[in-house]
């Protein structure tokens, strides 16, 4: 495939209609060829623990398809058909991936958050109308069991659970002795519970009972977009979605027989599916599955070069945290040569990382961004060509994306000119049909006028530089990015509104150097009311559903900000945690006597930190300017820096 170092080759690449690429219909053509280039080949290694990391259990892509038409035919039996949901709540597993392909070539598959509350998952499953649901069986310290227990009753679709056996993959003599412990299967619920392994062992595995016929344009997944969002908005994906974000990534990626991906982000997420799943696949190229809950998993940053040495990992995903985590781990005398590069999305990366991590590793970030409902990748540095740190890179070929000028209904007024702050707007063959439910698609969709189609609102703020390279800038949506998972301010607001005492909420984020941001609420009393911050936090902790979404602060303000028709206005609040984090990070700075930050709107970043540093007497300029650069380059806002 033609790599991309311009936007001028994404240009040439375009001049043959993506119609004429020939493309597959399916995610399920698409795996089958990418396993037809060698059927015996790894496809996925999996390892339970992160300190027995060379103890894998081994796929080759022969036995991948075999269990994905194990899977897809077992679903059929169970009356999965197009259009049917079979849902899934399970950590990283081989079997999640057997569920999720097999589930797609069936029906449609909805992975689920293991993490979330039961109430979440419930909700879930209602709006998907799940009639399967794959899940973990009692395990000792997983209590995904339990959750689902709590909630199967209440969803009046679900016929049939699966549980999946994680004693599976332990020694005999463990697993038989956890086995013995569990109760026995409670057959009297509303569903029937089977074994997923002896579900799946009698089916064909060499062909789709179904005879099924698939369109690009048949539903393949439901996403849940927000790992922490207040109602359950089901993102929907075609076939044709996620293979061509699959394939119009590759331009990016240089993927063949022999690379191997490590996949450590989730399987409920698109990037773990997508980037680490379908991508690599699809070429022909192996899969390295690192523990059920992936980098979270005991020991997996602390061997992860010893992994990449073990086997010869090519490329990794991950998001900020990831590559903190991992600055803390020398490399050592491991072997990290096979490692071309390491790909970052799901939130901002802070330049003091990013740079930091370069120095010391010697390898390369791909920055990149997309959204669950442009299916997975929109934009990506160029590998082979100028990487521009704090950017997003250029669009992907055949689809657009673009700063829009947006009036405040959201209405279109003109495309905005290079460096102009602006919605992004994607429009391609990766852009989802719509949230299942039509009352999540209000709002979400711009007209241009040109009758080319509508385009997406990303509620993203971003500019498009003159040689092609898009920056974010901010969010007109408000959502709050904690570790790469998105957080719906309303999540923290509702219940902190149900307190007697409160008039108003205002929940944002506030800078974090590990998380990128962590959740903080600025609450206004009623008048003649009273409450203290403790007592606030702990009546939110009480009702707020996710952990997660607990803020970290109540902040008791006499009048929140607001607009001039009467509207909350959250940018201020965002301004003053900057300000807040900024100016206790310079002050503690070595050879600063005194600082000054205010913090605003800027033409060119969305957000502009300025920083008044007066220096003790004596310091150095320039190394002061290195620390002051050294402690706020972990973050993602922009400064300017003035010694006074």
């Amino acid at each position: 495939m033609n790599k991309i170092r311009t936007i001028q080759d994404i240009e040439t690449i375009e001049q043959i209609p993506l119609a004429e690429r020939g493309l597959p219909s399916s995610t399920y053509e698409m795996l089958q060829q990418g396993a037809a280039i060698h059927p015996d080949q790894p496809a996925l290694h999996f390892f339970l623990q992160g300190n027995a990391y060379d103890q894998a259990v081994t796929f080759t892509f022969r036995e991948l398809m075999a269990q994905i038409h194990r899977a897809a035919n077992a679903f059929t039996e169970l009356g999965i058909q197009p259009g049917r949901t079979v849902s899934m709540i399970l950590p990283n597993l081989p079997e999640a991936h057997f569920t999720i392909w097999g589930g797609e070539a069936a029906g449609i598959v909805n992975p689920i958050n293991p993490l979330l509350e039961p109430a979440q998952i419930r909700d879930i499953l209602q709006a998907a109308e799940a009639r399967v649901l794959v899940t973990l069986a009692p395990f000792p310290g997983v209590d995904i069991w339990e959750k689902v227990e709590a909630i199967r009753e209440s969803v009046p679709t679900l016929e049939t659970i699966l549980q999946v056996d994680l004693a599976d993959y332990l020694p005999p003599a463990m697993a038989a002795a956890i086995r013995a412990s569990r109760p026995p299967v409670d057959q009297g619920g509303p569903q029937r519970i089977l074994d997923f392994k002896q579900a799946l062992a009698d089916q064909p595995d060499d062909r789709l009972v179904s005879g099924r016929t698939f369109q690009p344009d048949d539903i393949a997944s439901y996403f849940h977009t927000g790992g922490t969002t207040g109602t359950p908005k089901l993102a929907q994906h075609t076939h044709f979605n996620e293979v061509y974000d699959a394939w119009a990534s590759l331009f990016s990626l240089e993927v063949g027989p022999g690379t191997v991906f490590f996949c450590g982000l989730p399987l409920f997420h698109v990037n773990g599916v997508i980037v680490t799943g379908l991508i690599p696949w699809s070429q022909g190229a192996t899969v390295v599955l690192g523990t059920p809950q992936g980098y979270r998993g005991e020991g997996v940053i602390p061997n992860f070069w010893k992994m990449v040495e073990h086997y010869r990992v090519n490329f990794f995903s991950g998001v900020p945290t990831v590559y903190s985590g991992l600055l803390q781990v020398p490399i050592g005398q491991s072997d990290v040569s096979s490692l071309q590069f390491a790909i970052c999305g799901a939130a901002p990366m802070p330049v003091e990382v990013f740079q930091e991590f370069e120095k010391r590793t010697g390898i390369r970030i791909l920055e990149g961004y997309g959204l669950t409902e442009g299916t997975c990748v929109s934009s990506v540095n160029p590998p082979e060509g100028e990487r521009r740190i704090g950017s997003i890179g250029f669009r992907l070929p055949y689809q657009e994306m673009k700063a829009l000028r947006l009036d405040e209904e959201g209405v279109y007024q003109g495309e905005c000119a290079a460096d102009e702050i602006g919605v992004i707007a994607i429009r391609g063959a990766n852009v989802f049909p719509g949230y299942r439910e039509e009352r999540h698609n209000q709002g979400i969709w711009i007209d241009s006028g040109d009758g080319q189609g509508p385009w997406l609102n990303t509620g993203d703020l971003g500019r498009q530089d003159p040689e092609g390279y898009f920056w974010l800038t901010g969010r007109r949506k408000e959502l709050i990015i904690r570790g790469g998972h998105n957080i719906d301010p309303k999540l923290i607001e509702d219940p902190l509104h149900q307190h007697p005492a409160v008039a108003l909420v205002a929940a944002v984020g506030r800078p974090d150097p590990r998380v990128g941001e962590l959740p903080v609420a600025y609450v206004q009393l009623q008048p003649g009311a009273s409450a203290t911050e403790e007592e606030l936090l702990a009546f939110a902790r009480e009702r707020i559903p996710e952990r997660a979404a607990v803020p970290k602060a109540i902040r008791l303000v006499e009048a929140l900000p607001v607009t001039a028709v009467g509207k909350i206005f959250k940018p201020q609040l965002v301004w003053q945690e900057v300000q807040d984090v900024y100016g206790e990070e310079v002050a503690a700075v070595e050879g600063v006597a005194e600082v000054q930050v205010t913090v605003g709107p800027d033409k060119l970043h969305g957000t502009l930190a300025r920083i008044q540093a007066t220096p003790e007497p004596g310091a150095d300029p320039a190394a002061l300017r290195a620390r002051i650069d050294a402690a706020l380059g972990r973050y993602t806002v922009h400064y300017q820096v003035e010694f006074v």
